[in-house]
């Protein structure tokens, strides 16, 4: 039984007793002792990072992971923030066919909001639920280096793609107990010194890659890959890498879920053996995919 159908069995009054919370907790013991020592990276967006309550739940849930043993490491974006801020100041965003368009300024306010505000705020509410964390950005330590993106010949500005992921910040974080929050500005390739807001959920895949992870999850606004994207209960729940390409063209993965699972297909072709798309919208979805038989969302491996 998962915390959520506990929650509910909880709220129409049946109540568990001492044998069925024993039996949660017996059911979850391998997987605890599956994942201690193993580093466990976590893109992080989405309803969870927007929705007070399932940002609450989502810290809890790393915490816990923490608390356990697992090497956990978080990376995040921040469109929504960086929208709200560029309003703020009447800044009016840019589109080059269809896609954004980052100057100077842009950039300024998207450094400002990822590695400063954003990230700290998170940061902040591990601390609070009695965690060990520290946030970094792609520029500390030349984590990330990044080269500019031309999109099909398109001019994006300061928008780049990762070139090479440097992570022993990282790991010198984990081994002193931290978790590390990372947020997605990176830094020129040698001889360019210009910042770069990277895509987060590429990045946290060969952050992965880079640390030799156990796993990679991807939370995200969408409860998987979906055999009819209009059927919720066609969820596919495991997919072997190998059959992707297949899915792709048959038009079952489509949309906004190509790059969802191009990125699932890095960190796996990179060595992750166990990567995941799942509903951040589901209270506590971090630990069902963790610590049940169940799972929940779809593995690509």
């Amino acid at each position: 039984m998962t915390d959520i159908e506990i929650q509910n069995d909880e709220k129409r009054g049946r109540s568990l007793d001492n044998e069925h919370w024993a039996d949660v907790l017996v059911q979850a013991m391998p997987y605890f002792k599956q994942w201690c020592g193993k580093i466990v990276v976590v893109k992080y967006g989405g309803n969870a990072m927007l929705n007070d309550d399932l940002k609450a739940a989502v810290m809890k849930d790393l915490v816990l992971l923490h608390t356990i043993g697992v090497h956990v490491v978080l990376v995040h974006g921040g469109g929504p923030e960086i929208n709200k801020m560029l309003e703020r100041v009447g800044k009016e965003s840019k589109f080059v066919n269809g896609l954004r368009y980052t100057d100077d300024e842009t950039m300024e306010i998207v450094q400002m909001v990822l590695t400063g505000k954003l990230n700290k705020d998170i940061v902040g509410l591990l601390l609070q639920e009695g965690g060990k964390a520290v946030g970094l950005s792609g520029v500390d330590s030349g984590l990330l280096r990044a080269r500019k993106i031309n999109k099909d010949g398109t001019d994006l500005g300061f928008v780049g793609e990762v070139t090479e992921v440097h992570p022993e910040i990282v790991s010198s974080m984990l081994e002193q107990g931290f978790i590390p929050v990372i947020s997605t500005v990176a830094l020129g390739e040698n001889g360019d010194n210009n910042r770069y807001n990277i895509n987060a959920d590429t990045a946290a895949a060969k952050i992965a890659v880079a640390l030799r992870a156990e796993k990679f999850i991807q939370l995200t606004n969408v409860s998987g890959v979906l055999k009819d994207i209009n059927d919720p209960k066609s969820l596919i729940t495991r997919i072997p890498a190998a059959n992707v390409p297949h899915l792709i063209e048959s038009g079952v993965i489509a949309g906004g879920m190509i790059p969802k699972v191009e990125c699932c297909m890095i960190a796996s072709k990179g060595g992750v053996p166990r990567t995941h798309i799942i509903d951040g919208r589901v209270p506590h979805s971090l630990l069902i995919e963790m610590f049940s038989d169940r799972g929940i969302g779809t593995m690509i491996y």
